[in-house]
């Protein structure tokens, strides 16, 4: 009787299970179209209302949206190169995913991972529109709409315990709307610095997935979760106001150099310099500058007929690189005629230097930077300065609390430097126009120092795009700065100047804020406008 129930438990379980899979198999799988057939075109006036609003969202924006351009010649670029970019893509992504890879054989029993097959197929993306974003910043900002249906096939083989297992990625579609920002824009090729990315719309992701052959997404329900949870993590992690950054240009190009901080160098003191004059001794001063700038030399005032001059005088520089940049220090023997004799140099790199700590150096004066050189070995005097730098706070807005305890001199707390650094960019101006030529260059004037911009000649719209720097003690809330268009024209004995017209800007707004970005009518002047950038960079 035993033997009975158990082959009668045999044959039902065998019954059920084919009557299963024959279920399965007219239900999900004959269904479904054996060959595709050409698709019926009909013009959209002729569809009802229910066919065109399932329609309306593969309509191009480029026709649904004015804002966005319609981009045909980039998609037959695409076409055209596209077994190109197929091979370099998947070779990029072999050479990148094989470290990867080999950091798990050896472990769980894993022996070999790799790529049996990689290709992204036959059918390139295609952009649908693309959108770009007119901006005062230094950035570019474009918006495609990006549409893939693609016959992507990527098989990779697992041997796990001498067993061979493959997993299989095939017909991948995406529906993209990302946006780049391309910033800063520099004058140094590819002209831009890095590239942001932000998907501004949920993700539409498709494909299908097989393991052991088996087509995984066949399963009832499991396709659409695992679409679903894929398209939530993509939108977690890139959606806007996330961000993707990808580097282009190294944080050490030049063109990538920001301001960081401010150096206070405090010139003390020579000893037993070298005597240079036949008649008496020497009459030393001392030359600064910061490398990598192509700033004129700063120097201190000239100690007549003495070996240990004493100065005590201040300087400031603007620092962009403290781990590279060094203090460069050159002595020289002041003379009426002649050239001036070189009592000795030393440098100071920045890397020694602890933020807003003063540090006292003693330095050995050197004939030349060169370390063989026999004649540092001679007894050149001594150098003492006093080095301090203070890198710029991260986040230099100020709320109206430090606003009005700077106002009052009051102090709290928390000790809140009143010192900084202004930035001025002078980006363009429109509509100027002198009176015969228009030679257009800038004037900026802050508390008695004046700076210019170079002189754009033949020009009613100008574009300089420059920046100047003023180092301040303090926050300058109560002070304005003036921005002046100058004309700079031909007389037949000499050059004349004409004002095209001026701005008075209160800096109040800027300390406030940490920054503005405007453009200014100028008054005395018909229409002309300028473009502005203005930064207050606190230490």
């Amino acid at each position: 009787m035993g033997f009975v129930s158990t082959l009668l438990s045999l044959i039902g379980f065998g019954f059920g299970v084919s009557v299963g899979m024959l279920i399965g198999y007219f239900f999900y799988i004959y269904p479904q179209p054996r060959s595709v057939k050409e698709p019926k075109t009909r013009q959209l006036r002729d569809m009802d209302t229910k066919s065109f609003n399932e329609f309306l969202p593969e309509i191009p924006l480029w026709i649904k949206n004015p804002d966005y351009e319609r981009i045909d010649w980039l998609n037959k670029i695409l076409h055209d190169m596209w077994p190109y970019l197929d091979k370099a893509i998947c070779n990029t992504i072999r050479s990148t995913t094989k470290p990867i890879f080999d950091q798990y054989i050896g472990k769980y029993g894993i022996e070999s991972v790799e790529f049996e097959t990689l290709t992204l197929g036959t059918l390139p993306p295609i952009f649908q529109g693309i959108k770009v974003y007119e901006l005062q910043e230094k950035e570019l900002v474009i918006e495609p709409v990006i549409r893939w249906a693609g016959n992507a096939n990527i098989v990779v083989d697992l041997k796990l315990f001498h067993f061979k297992f493959s997993a299989q990625l095939i017909d991948l579609q995406l529906s993209l709307v990302p946006r780049l920002t391309l910033k800063p824009l520099v004058p140094t090729f590819p002209c831009f610095a890095s590239i942001n990315i932000s998907l501004m719309e949920k993700p539409k992701v498709d494909f299908g997935f097989k393991l052991l052959n088996g087509d995984l997404m066949a399963i009832p329900g499991l396709h659409h979760f695992v679409l679903d949870t894929v398209a939530k993590q993509i939108a977690i992690m890139y959606h806007w106001p996330q961000v993707l950054e990808l580097p282009i240009l190294e944080a050490s190009s030049g063109a990538t150099k920001r301001p960081v901080g401010i150096l206070r160098v405090k010139v003390v003191r020579a000893m037993d310099l070298l005597k240079m004059d036949l008649i008496g001794k020497s009459d030393p001063y001392v030359k600064l500058k910061l490398s990598g700038e192509r700033l004129p030399s700063k120097r201190t005032s000239i100690k007549m007929c003495t070996l240990n001059p004493e100065w005590n005088e201040n300087f400031k520089f603007v620092v962009k690189d403290p781990q590279t940049q060094v203090l460069e220090l050159h002595l020289f023997d002041w003379e009426k005629v002649k050239l001036h004799d070189k009592l000795g140099i030393q440098v100071v790199p920045l890397r020694l230097l602890s933020p807003h700590k003063t540090t006292t150096f003693t330095l050995d004066l050197l004939k030349s930077l060169n370390l063989n050189d026999a004649h540092n070995r001679k007894n050149r005097g001594k150098l003492v300065v006093e080095l301090t730098f203070d890198p710029f706070k991260e986040d230099h807005h100020w709320s109206m609390e430090r606003h009005s305890s700077v106002q009052t001199g009051e102090e709290g707390d928390d000790c809140v430097s009143t010192g900084g650094m202004l930035l001025v960019t002078i980006d363009s101006a429109q509509d100027v126009e002198g009176k015969k030529h228009t030679n257009p260059y800038v004037e900026i004037v802050l508390k008695g120092e004046k700076k210019k911009t170079k002189v754009i000649k033949k020009s009613r719209d100008p574009r300089w795009d420059e920046e100047f720097q003023f180092t301040l003690d303090e926050a300058p809330i109560e002070d304005k700065i003036h921005i002046e268009v100058m004309n700079k024209r031909s007389a037949r004995l000499f050059r004349t100047k004409e004002s095209l017209g001026y701005v008075d800007i209160i800096l109040s707004d800027v300390v406030d804020n940490g920054r503005i970005n405007e453009t200014y009518h100028l008054i005395n002047s018909k229409n002309g406008t300028i473009h502005v950038e203005i930064k207050w960079i606190t230490t």
